[in-house]
């Protein structure tokens, strides 16, 4: 109950915090989309069972770079970023790369790059660690009420806030990206 609480408070605080520095896209303090992760590299990457950790994202290159739903997105190699820019809608994350159980829970809040899972071919991200263990209590049903959701959401400004600045993201990841 304390935690619902907290996410439900967190995501008021992030809905509230202004537009994202591209638009609708989830863009945090690195001004890319997906913190400067690759998002085709999710696809070559062994996805695990739920409720295990999931591989850590591909740092994109911040001179191997598309733009996209008026962000700026990283890759780490020119095959996958053409790869994205021949089907960006295949590749990009769901709801603009927010966390997929703040949709649930009708808010835009930030998404760890880290914390993501592919679902009948689309790539959906999650904020913390706790957050995705509510998120896998029942994948298919949080995906759909998170559909209905985004119809509303989708025209409100994105966050902008950091998904690193929050202490239960310690360790889940090694290193920053895009790399420079």
């Amino acid at each position: 109950m304390m935690f619902k609480k907290f996410l439900i408070g967190t995501a008021f605080v992030f809905g509230l915090s202004g537009a994202a520095l591209a638009g609708e896209q989830y863009v945090d303090e690195t001004g890319f989309a997906i913190s400067g992760y690759d998002a085709v590299a999710y696809f070559n990457l062994p996805q695990k069972d739920v409720g295990m950790m999931q591989p850590h994202a591909v740092p994109g290159r911040a001179d191997i770079t598309a733009e996209y739903n008026g962000a700026t997105w990283a890759f780490a190699s020119e095959e996958n970023r053409d790869m994205f820019l021949a089907d960006p809608a295949k590749y990009a994350p769901a709801f603009d790369g927010h966390c997929a159980y703040g949709v649930v829970k009708g808010g835009k809040v930030p998404a760890n790059p880290n914390l993501w899972r592919i679902v009948d071919g689309k790539l959906y991200l999650n904020i913390t660690p706790a957050v995705v263990g509510f998120w896998n209590e029942d994948i298919s049903g949080n995906i759909s009420v998170a559909k209905g959701n985004w119809t509303d959401l989708e025209s409100k400004s994105a966050s902008d806030k950091s998904w690193m600045a929050i202490s239960d993201n310690d360790g889940t990841y090694d290193m920053a990206a895009p790399i420079k």
